[in-house]
């Protein structure tokens, strides 16, 4: 059976790091939903037209445009051994949707991975965030500082902090990403697909967690 994951956790919970190395691990693609949208928009499928045209109108894209864009990719020949979806689904009806589309296609979730981190944690690890001016590598007053305050350490550019990375911002998206996500985390929990991940431990510990509980869970099933 091909091996199909979802990962869910709040910004800056390290989806996206550890998507890179389960999907160098496993052999399967990372499919972020976000990167996929804009890949439509960018060669303007038909389905990347129809977005648009919602978009333009400021309304939200149907989930059953966005549900045909992950069809497409999932029947793509590299997806076939399995997938890491990052970003989808985000609300229970998208969830409902994506069992609907995985049933079609004699496949079903093997697990669906929160990453769990502390509001205050997340707050330190997002609003010390600084970014080079020249080349945009990114750095960290706690985590990844600088060997020169102020200068990025390959080009000696200036760091700056984005809009984006103040406190005030991250709070905010932190708070939305609860409200929007509590439902979806209780929809897979009841179905015994939600796997509790630590996330305040180090990037190999994170992911040896996620190995294992795939190990455990395929060598339950019959």
């Amino acid at each position: 059976m091909p091996l199909d994951l979802i990962l869910l956790g709040p910004p800056g919970a390290g989806k996206g790091t550890q998507a890179k190395i389960l999907s160098q691990r496993l052999g399967i693609p990372h499919v972020a939903s976000g990167d996929l949208f804009r890949e439509h928009l960018r060669q303007r499928t038909a389905l990347g037209q129809l977005a648009r045209q919602y978009m333009e109108r400021g309304e939200l894209v149907p989930d059953a445009v966005t549900i045909q864009m992950i069809r497409g990719r999932l029947e793509q020949e590299d997806c076939r051994q399995g997938v890491i979806l990052d970003g989808f689904p985000r609300t229970p009806a998208q969830a409902k949707a994506l069992d609907e589309l995985l049933t079609g296609m004699g496949r079903s979730l093997t697990a669906v991975f929160y990453i769990q981190i502390r509001d205050e944690f997340l707050i330190r690890r997002l609003a010390g965030r600084w970014t080079c001016q020249v080349c945009g590598a990114v750095y960290h007053v706690e985590f990844n500082p600088p060997r020169v305050p102020g200068r990025c350490d390959l080009d000696e550019g200036p760091l700056y902090q984005r809009e984006d990375d103040t406190e005030e911002i991250q709070r905010r998206r932190i708070q939305v990403y609860h409200e929007q996500t509590a439902p979806l985390v209780w929809f897979y929990r009841e179905r015994g697909l939600l796997v509790e991940i630590e996330g305040e431990r180090s990037v190999p510990e994170v992911t040896e967690a996620m190995i294992r509980a795939i190990q455990l869970q395929r060598a339950a099933d019959p």
